[in-house]
């Protein structure tokens, strides 16, 4: 299975948490918000283009998805949005340097097969790239983990481990780790909690045991 094309990225179009506004996920409000009005946005992994039509809609936006599924496709073609049918992992390569002024990459990251070079690819196509992922160092997660001697099934991994398509969980430390790794710049880091609330990752020694997912906004180091 593909990570386009997984169960995770179905939940990502269903909406997993509360919404401030109708048919907008909390993290993708987060996301839009980041946004700057006219701005050139691909969306990798954009399911049925939710947060696409939104940012043209109100922020009228020149918007790209790239998207596996058919019915993704379809979906996002229906509603006059722009999308392309390809893979993160392989076609990514393929867009030239700063093609657009943000790259978004929503509860997607886990699910590629090369993270880095995914990572590297966003921040060369953007000037700034917009990911999110959950968290595997949440404190729920440990507990079920130690304690239950099982890979945990949450709010935010909700697939048993033989289903999922999630092959490279991390923490929000692993993330950062990367981050200096490839020589990217992180700009901002927030935290969201089970209830989609936002914090800053600056000066919280505990962010990485109490926040469900990491929203970070990167550029090239």
């Amino acid at each position: 299975m593909s990570p386009l094309d997984s169960p995770a990225l179905r939940a990502k179009k269903a909406g997993r948490r509360g919404d401030s506004r109708p048919g907008l996920r909390a993290d993708l409000q987060l996301i839009a918000d980041m946004i700057e009005p006219s701005s050139r946005v691909l969306d990798v992994g954009c399911g049925d283009g939710q947060l696409l039509h939104y940012l043209v809609e109100e922020k009228h936006v020149v918007g790209r998805g790239l998207e596996l599924s058919q019915e993704g496709v379809n979906a996002m073609v229906s509603n006059g949005l722009s999308v392309v049918q390809g893979d993160a992992d392989t076609d990514l390569i393929d867009f030239p340097d700063r093609a657009f002024d943000y790259v978004v990459l929503s509860q997607t990251l886990q699910a590629t097969r090369d993270p880095r070079f995914v990572m590297e690819q966003l921040v060369r196509i953007g000037r700034r790239a917009i990911v999110s992922f959950p968290n595997f160092g949440y404190w729920r997660v440990r507990l079920r983990l130690l304690f239950g001697g099982r890979m945990p099934v949450t709010e935010s991994l909700p697939d048993r481990w033989f289903e999922t398509p999630n092959i490279h969980l991390c923490t929000l430390l692993d993330f950062l780790e990367l981050c200096r790794a490839c020589g990217i710049s992180v700009e901002r880091g927030l935290t969201l909690d089970k209830r989609g609330e936002a914090q800053s990752i600056t000066g919280r020694p505990r962010a990485n045991l109490l926040a469900t997912d990491g929203l970070f906004v990167l550029s090239q180091g």
